[in-house]
């Protein structure tokens, strides 16, 4: 079922055989059930400073840092990036609205495909965009002892944020893996072309409100069409991505 994807995927990078290691998550959209209270308060704080920002936007840039989602929104309505201390203040008041909202829930599938990966010894890797410790302390309560420190990337620790493969490339170094050793889970177009550009395995799962074509189009070697399908068809695929 899933040999084509696997055969496409080594034909693009050269690789000769696919050895699965290592996952590497994103969290929003894919740990968690985040994405509608981001959306909803990056729209609120942009069109608060005046700068044209709908809900359906912030899931086209979701994973990129704040800064770069502001920056996006300022150039085009001024040309330039925005000041430095104004970005710091529209992420502030953008990490407050996120955190007067509910507590985000676990994604449906999402605690279950965790259990299935570390009783295959598989090495979960945390790679996300977000920068705002609220998610962060969530993930250590919501799975515990699942993500180790150092085997997490955040906004804290790179220079480039997705679409870049930094990410994912440091994703990689941390758990002491090459790129056909892993798998990356996404559900964000910049997330997917960010593991697609770090020449990783990419799946996609469209837990948003985008269509799944945006996400195979961004580089999705397979897609699902949520957290739940993928841990239910978990097994097959990870033989299949093992006995390449």
């Amino acid at each position: 079922m899933y040999q084509e994807a696997i055969n496409n995927y080594l034909k693009r990078t050269g690789q000769e055989a696919l050895r699965l290691r290592a996952v590497l998550f994103d969290m929003d959209g894919v740990l968690f059930d985040s994405m509608p209270y981001h959306a909803d308060a990056w729209a609120e704080v942009m069109n608060r400073h005046g700068l044209r920002f709908t809900r359906e936007e912030a899931f086209l840039h979701e994973g990129r840092t704040g800064a770069a989602t502001i920056n996006i929104a300022y150039n085009r309505q001024y040309g330039h990036d925005a000041p430095p201390e104004l970005i710091e203040q529209i992420y502030a008041e953008k990490s407050a609205a996120f955190a007067s909202r509910p507590e985000p829930g676990r994604m449906p599938g999402a605690p279950e495909l965790l259990r299935k990966i570390q009783a295959q010894d598989l090495v979960p890797v945390l790679v996300t965009g977000s920068g705002q410790r609220t998610l962060l302390d969530h993930l250590a309560h919501h799975y515990p002892g699942v993500f180790a420190p150092e085997r997490m990337v955040t906004a804290f620790d790179v220079k480039h944020g997705k679409p870049d493969p930094e990410p994912y490339l440091m994703g990689l170094q941390k758990a002491g893996v090459r790129a056909n050793e892993a798998v990356v889970v996404e559900n964000a177009p910049i997330g997917v072309q960010a593991g697609h550009a770090a020449g990783i395995f990419t799946i996609a799962v469209n837990t948003g409100p985008l269509d799944g074509q945006v996400l195979l189009n961004a580089g999705a070697d397979l897609l699902f069409p949520s957290m739940q399908a993928l841990c239910e068809n978990w097994e097959e695929l990870s033989r299949s991505l093992s006995a390449v």
